[in-house]
């Protein structure tokens, strides 16, 4: 046995006793004759004490450097006063070691633990290196304990864990999917589960009424700081709930992995906010709370001014036109708002227009080349500002933005500008605000393909008992969808499922699938909801997402042992790469040259 003890374990307790320990050297220091070893494991540090008494280890201390795997044996002994270090669990004591074992060398590392500035892509290339650093050891070890309590969370209140396929049919979740071409089934392919949805709704047709699983999910889509083309989703379905009690359950299971990980007192219960509302106030969907700026809508106070850019916004069917109170923004210099003015560009907005407000009462006050156009045909100069001032409680001091577009690209642009607007000013009010967001649209109408999608997929729930509103107003008809919002992030998204064969062919029909197509892609769901289908509902919350809010990450890439760069690719192992003709004539595939010239 190489090691008894972790690094951290070894305390003041064990004064005296005899010790195994093993790890990596973190620092070796040479004090005039005795040498000093900082050996690392998962756990932490201990330090190692070699004096020249014990000449065999004493010289294997001499050759030792950083990063090589040793196993020590030695007596726990009390650190001389005024030495001891507070910051490390085994501060107060150090082994002083009488047998050491280079277990292995280690050549010159591509990059030290302790250097910030390490790109990415070579932090992901030297991967086994990168996760020996203190953060990434923190991050992944509360990972392993996070999911540890939600399985035990479940299974106490009668959840099952059951696998479900990684080799299925294609089915619409909103991303590309990952095909697997089959070798006994010539032209044929599975797909990679962008979620276990089907399957789950079929446990619960089943008879198991309480399912979870946490679960590799693949989606083919472009990437950023939360999304990986491999992610984990801690999926739940159960049977004769409704939304309250999931709702319930799920809020009373993070607000537990949070006070146990985190010693964090989550509200109790979270604030529920309608889709609606968070559009209205927010422009998002999954608002950050922590942040007290909210937009205005002020349509109807300028559609008749004399400023036409707002004029002709407002009179349009699907246009919007907010304000964005900043308190204390006037200190905000000429170069910092136009900085905000290029960071909403790269959302679609043409431009920022602003006021700033030295004295509400009266228009001179008023601080912007677009005052003097907010004014009523015949009215006062600038009364038009002097009422928005007064509907966004702006006081002196303040700064209004301004945002007026198509409701979708306001809701982009002045939304990100709400939170960006927020953290550079330090304005959050907290470390937390978790938010239930309901009753979201059924449908979402894309205006490029003329045609209804599902906003959270087709297999969702209307929130009405009459079929024939999907076909009369399929814009009004709600959902029962629920998401779990943490800081501005979706860490959960479920809904009530259709339950009934006649309502999921009505949906289909709203969607476009004919009936023909929801056999083709469907029928194995549509003929199982003929045979007594339970009531069900279920929510899935990103694993990955969770747990870099926990851990403070700025990247799902920093909570995942071996993530993907945002352009899908593995540095660490070179992949994808080419496969071998043989492969591919296996597979009944062959590659299409790129046309030259």
């Amino acid at each position: 046995m190489y090691r008894q003890h972790y690094a951290a374990d070894v305390t003041e307790k064990l004064n005296g006793e005899t010790v195994k320990v093993a790890g990596w050297v973190h620092r070796r220091r040479d004090h005039g004759g005795v040498i000093f070893i900082d050996l690392r494991d998962r756990s932490g540090l201990v330090q190692i004490v070699i004096d020249p008494d014990t000449a065999e280890a004493f010289a294997l201390a001499e050759q030792v450097r950083s990063e090589y795997c040793l196993a020590i044996e030695g007596r726990v002994r009390l650190r001389p006063a005024g030495t001891e270090n507070p910051d490390m669990a085994s501060g107060k004591i150090e082994i002083l070691g009488k047998m050491l074992t280079v277990l292995s060398k280690s050549e010159a590392l591509p990059f030290q633990l302790d250097e910030d500035n390490v790109s990415e892509e070579v932090r992901l290339k030297n991967r086994t290196i990168d996760l020996r650093r203190e953060v990434m050891q923190k991050n992944l070890i509360l990972r392993s304990k996070v999911a540890s309590s939600l399985r035990r969370y479940l299974d106490d209140h009668g959840f099952l864990d059951i696998e479900t396929p990684m080799l299925t049919k294609a089915t619409p979740e909103g991303a590309r999917d990952y095909l697997v071409p089959s070798r006994t089934h010539p032209g044929k392919f599975f797909a990679l589960p962008q979620s276990p949805q089907l399957f789950k709704q079929m446990l619960m047709m089943s008879g198991f009424d309480r399912y979870y699983q946490i679960v590799r999910c693949f989606r083919d889509e472009d990437l950023r700081a939360d999304r990986q083309p491999e992610f984990t989703q801690l999926d739940i379905e159960t049977s004769f709930l409704e939304e309250e009690d999931i709702m319930q359950i799920m809020e009373t299971m993070i607000r537990g992995i949070f006070k146990e990980h985190l010693n964090v007192d989550l509200p109790d219960p979270f604030p529920r906010m309608t889709y609606r509302e968070a559009m209205r106030r927010y422009a998002s969907d999954k608002p950050d709370l922590r942040i007290p700026l909210e937009l205005v809508d002020i349509a109807d106070l300028v559609k008749d001014s004399g400023f036409k850019v707002f004029a002709s916004v407002a009179a349009q069917e699907n246009g919007r036109v907010v304000a964005l109170r900043i308190p204390g923004g006037n200190k905000l210099t000429r170069k910092e708002i136009d900085d905000y003015t290029a960071y909403v560009a790269r959302y679609g907005a043409k431009g920022l227009a602003y006021i700033k407000v030295n004295d509400k009462t009266s228009t001179e006050g008023l601080q912007s080349p677009i005052v003097k156009f907010l004014t009523k045909e015949g009215g006062a100069e600038g009364a038009i500002a002097l009422d928005i001032v007064q509907r966004v409680g702006a006081e002196n001091g303040d700064l209004i933005f301004f945002g007026a577009d198509k409701a979708s690209i306001v809701n982009d642009a002045i939304g990100a500008l709400r939170i960006k607007v927020g953290h550079d000013l330090n304005m959050l009010t907290g470390p937390w605000a978790p938010l239930w967001v309901i009753e979201f649209p059924m449908f979402e109408y894309d205006e490029k393909d003329k045609r209804w999608y599902s906003m959270h997929h087709p297999f969702t729930q209307p929130k009405t008992a009459n079929l024939d509103d999907l076909d009369r107003n399929p814009g009004e008809v709600l959902s029962r969808a629920y998401d779990m919002v943490l800081n501005g992030t979706e860490v959960g998204g479920g809904s009530i499922r259709i339950h009934r064969d006649d309502m999921q062919q009505r949906v289909f029909q709203s969607l476009g699938i004919g009936e023909e197509e929801a056999q083709q892609k469907f029928g194995f769901l549509l003929n199982a909801l003929k045979y007594g289908c339970p009531p069900h509902g279920g929510i899935a919350f990103g694993l990955d997402r969770l747990i870099m809010l926990m851990a403070g990450a700025k990247s799902i890439r920093d909570v995942m042992a071996f993530p993907k760069t945002q352009t899908a690719y593995d540095p660490l192992t070179d992949a994808p790469s080419e496969a071998s003709e043989e492969q591919l004539k296996e597979l009944h595939i062959r590659k299409r040259e790129k046309p030259t010239g």
